[in-house]
């Protein structure tokens, strides 16, 4: 199972995602924390002797990376105790199934991870999980570990709202800016403009609010959020130019998470948890809810 990618289907999902978040009065960033996800002790008990997973729910503890500044994905304020998006709420249920409670800050810390340090994060042991708008990619499976995806999503244009651009053909030449470290700066050197790179999202955003850059370039889930923080000024543009499979980072010194972080997104696909995760995130543009993706398969030990 897998999201449609028709491109109907691709404008229908942008068109309510941006109509209801706009009519929203830019409340994609909003202090609602979520669902409300309790450990689960019984699950905890059965994880494997001997395992990383063993270990974290042993200790009590663990670290996940997630972005700060990308509303419906990961964000947090100076004042949230939690940061919140679909990316939360689907490491909320892995980190449940360690018998440890989301909330609970002495269990779970929430690292702000940016693009350029989350394979750094990993292998040096700063987080345990990464779920941060994570592209699973060849070049990131050769330093760590990732499995999913949990969402599929694809590559668009953020641009002034007084813009008379369409697509990133009439960006050639042109400076787009994204994040250091993600793909998206490759997909649009592809794409004949040139990638620049910003230490952060809303720095890049700010980059096109005064036009120091032409657009910014990422997946339109992240875009369409900024669009609604940014109601008249900023709008989301063009067909996706390229096809996101957003996973789970872990340690690649811990092969044995993976069957695990599979295993309980399958549960979650069945038990309808990942789809309430959608709902109350993504969902709330008032975009129907899509079929789980389809998982990869584990490396063979």
């Amino acid at each position: 199972m897998r999201f449609i990618r028709s491109k109907g289907a691709v404008a229908a999902f942008g068109l309510a995602l941006s109509l209801s978040t706009l009519a929203g009065c830019g409340d994609a960033g909003s202090d609602d924390e979520g669902r409300d996800v309790k450990a689960d002790t019984d699950a905890a008990e059965s994880l494997p002797d001997g395992s990383r997973m063993k270990e974290i729910a042993d200790a009590g503890k663990i670290k996940v990376g997630v972005k700060f500044d990308q509303p419906g994905l990961g964000f947090k304020t100076a004042t949230d105790d939690i940061p919140t998006g679909f990316d939360v709420e689907v490491a909320k249920i892995l980190v449940s199934k360690l018998g440890l409670d989301p909330s609970d800050p002495s269990q779970v810390q929430w690292e702000e991870t940016v693009s350029d340090n989350r394979e750094p994060f990993l292998q040096n042991g700063k987080v345990d999980l990464v779920l941060a708008s994570y592209s699973i990619t060849d070049d990131r499976q050769k330093v760590v570990g990732q499995t999913g995806p949990y969402m599929i999503t694809g590559q668009q244009l953020l641009v002034k709202s007084d813009a008379d651009v369409e697509s990133i053909d009439d960006l050639k030449g042109k400076e787009i800016c994204s994040v250091t470290g993600s793909t998206s700066i490759d997909r649009i050197n592809e794409q004949g403009a040139k990638g620049v790179g910003f230490d952060s999202y809303s720095e890049c955003v700010q980059k096109v609010l005064d036009g120091t850059v032409e657009a910014m370039s990422t997946d339109g889930a992240i875009l369409m959020g900024y669009a609604a923080e940014n109601e008249g000024e900023l709008k989301v543009v063009g067909d996706e130019f390229s096809e996101e499979n957003i996973g789970v980072g872990y340690s690649k010194k811990e092969p044995e998470m993976c069957q695990w972080i599979n295993d309980t997104l399958t549960e979650a696909f069945d038990d309808g948890s990942w789809a309430e995760a959608f709902e109350v995130t993504l969902g709330k543009s008032g975009s129907e809810t899509p079929d789980p993706p389809e998982l990869n398969d584990c490396p063979s030990s």
